[in-house]
């Protein structure tokens, strides 16, 4: 059982966790995930380590409220137990030797980039970081980004706070002007990713696109993850979860991303419906 140190609501459907697991926390690098049971009867949920504290044996995760899994992991308190915690899981992202990129984080996916600017930052990299959100309600991290960015920009879709427009706005602005980097690693919604390498393809820079699909058992056993990059079927457990983003089949996974919507919904449903009836 793994104890709830700190819980806090960073937006009206995100919450940060700091969880106890003192093995996980001692190896976990940027990029990797862990997987987890909010309760023993719980569906396995895979999430990025946003940080870790060896001297605590503290690990930071951060998630959206979306479905019946994450209601409850949210239900729980500080001072309570997760079930499971199983980590740190995949392969972490390259950031040695690289002296100059651009980190573009949207929304939740916010939560997986800080950890890379962080660790960029660390090793003397300069970072050019631009975030996008829906609006300013959902806007997270701010402050920690600013701390590890050369440059930093905040995108809204409606306005509501910074600039307004996609994430694009700004790094086509940039590429236009001949700006270059060594990478850019973007998070985000598919379609985000998708066109943030639309974007860096015609100027031939290297782009990494973290990719979190569906997973269940998190060792490249069960196929749910799998992906087709550059032709060839991956899986972004054990293969990733970061990719070239110029050669990942993005259709292909946005596609695939949409059959489980109605399975998602009916179990968000059927939370409510239990937790309801919990309370009366």
């Amino acid at each position: 059982m793994y104890r709830i140190l700190k819980k806090e609501s960073l937006n009206p459907t995100v919450t940060r966790m700091e969880v106890e697991a003192p093995l996980v926390a001692n190896k976990a690098l940027a990029g990797q995930f862990v997987i987890l049971r909010a309760d023993e009867r719980g569906e396995r949920i895979p999430l990025t380590v946003a940080g870790c504290n060896k001297e605590t044996g503290a690990v930071t995760i951060i998630f959206q409220v979306v479905g019946g899994a994450t209601m409850a992991l949210n239900e729980k308190q500080e001072g309570e137990y997760i079930a499971d915690f199983v980590g740190p899981l995949g392969t972490p992202t390259h950031v040695d030797g690289l002296k100059k990129v651009a980190v573009i984080g949207g929304g939740v996916g916010c939560a997986i980039a800080l950890p890379v600017a962080r660790a960029l930052k660390e090793r003397g990299c300069a970072v050019t970081s631009i975030v996008g959100f829906r609006n300013k309600d959902l806007v997270i991290l701010e402050e920690e980004f600013r701390s590890y960015s050369e440059r930093f920009y905040m995108m809204t879709d409606d306005g509501s706070y910074g600039e307004k427009g996609n994430v694009c706005a700004p790094l086509n602005k940039l590429l236009e002007s001949g700006e270059t980097f060594d990478e850019v690693i973007t998070i985000g919604p598919l379609i985000m990713m998708k066109f943030v390498a639309l974007a860096t393809k015609p100027y031939n820079i290297k782009t990494v696109a973290s990719m979190n699909p569906i997973m269940i058992d998190g060792t490249g056993m069960c196929g749910c993850c799998r992906l087709t990059v550059g032709g060839e079927m991956k899986f972004a457990c054990v293969d990733g979860p970061d990719f070239d983003a110029h050669l990942v089949d993005f259709d292909e996974a946005i596609k695939r991303a949409r059959t489980y919507q109605e399975f998602e919904a009916a179990a968000r449903e059927k939370h409510c419906n239990l937790y309801k009836k919990e309370v009366e």
